[in-house]
């Protein structure tokens, strides 16, 4: 096991072979091939979409992609308040993230917070504005959007990791972070 850079802020994730050799899989369990941290962090940073799985009233699943961005080390993304995947939220904070890269195929399992703070707001915010040009002004503790009608609110959200997993692209490489 060894431990890896942290988002900023947060305890860092140890991170050691998903595999163990009695789980007789085919994938790597040398430990030189655990993924850093930081490979995670480059590929929420870089990827445009990630897809977001939440957990319906009634128990089944419900994935949409969403466009991700990180903000302070957390992945972040935004949501209409009266969406099914906010009212999941609202309900169920329980989430699965997941994103493809060059490097990487990411799956993190966590839990989301509605970012309400005046900090968290310009944090996220700030960090969608940076990465996709998307503006967002603040106004009353709450995001919102112009939209043909007028303006449209949003809500912002951070993803709170408590397990990740990362595959090599090589197919043979698999490695478990655990925050």
């Amino acid at each position: 096991m060894t431990t890896t850079a942290a988002p900023a802020g947060h305890p860092a994730p140890t991170a050691e072979l998903l595999f163990r050799p009695e789980d007789a899989t085919h994938f790597s369990l040398d430990e030189s091939t655990i993924k850093d941290w930081s490979l995670a962090e480059d590929l929420l940073r870089t990827s445009p979409k990630a897809w977001l799985s939440t957990v319906r009233a009634d128990g089944r699943p419900h994935s949409q992609p969403v466009m991700i961005t990180l903000a302070g080390g957390l992945p972040a993304f935004t949501a209409r308040p009266d969406s099914v995947k906010a009212r999941n939220l609202a309900r169920d904070g329980r989430v699965t993230l997941t994103a493809s890269g060059p490097d990487l195929d990411l799956v993190l399992e966590g839990r989301v917070e509605r970012a309400v703070s005046a900090a968290d707001l310009d944090l996220v915010a700030g960090s969608l504005l940076e990465k996709f040009d998307w503006e967002f002004p603040i106004r009353d503790g709450r995001p919102w959007q112009p939209g043909p009608d007028g303006e449209i609110e949003y809500a912002f959200y951070l993803v709170r990791p408590v397990r990740g997993y990362g595959y090599g692209v090589d197919g043979q490489t698999a490695t478990r972070w655990v925050f």
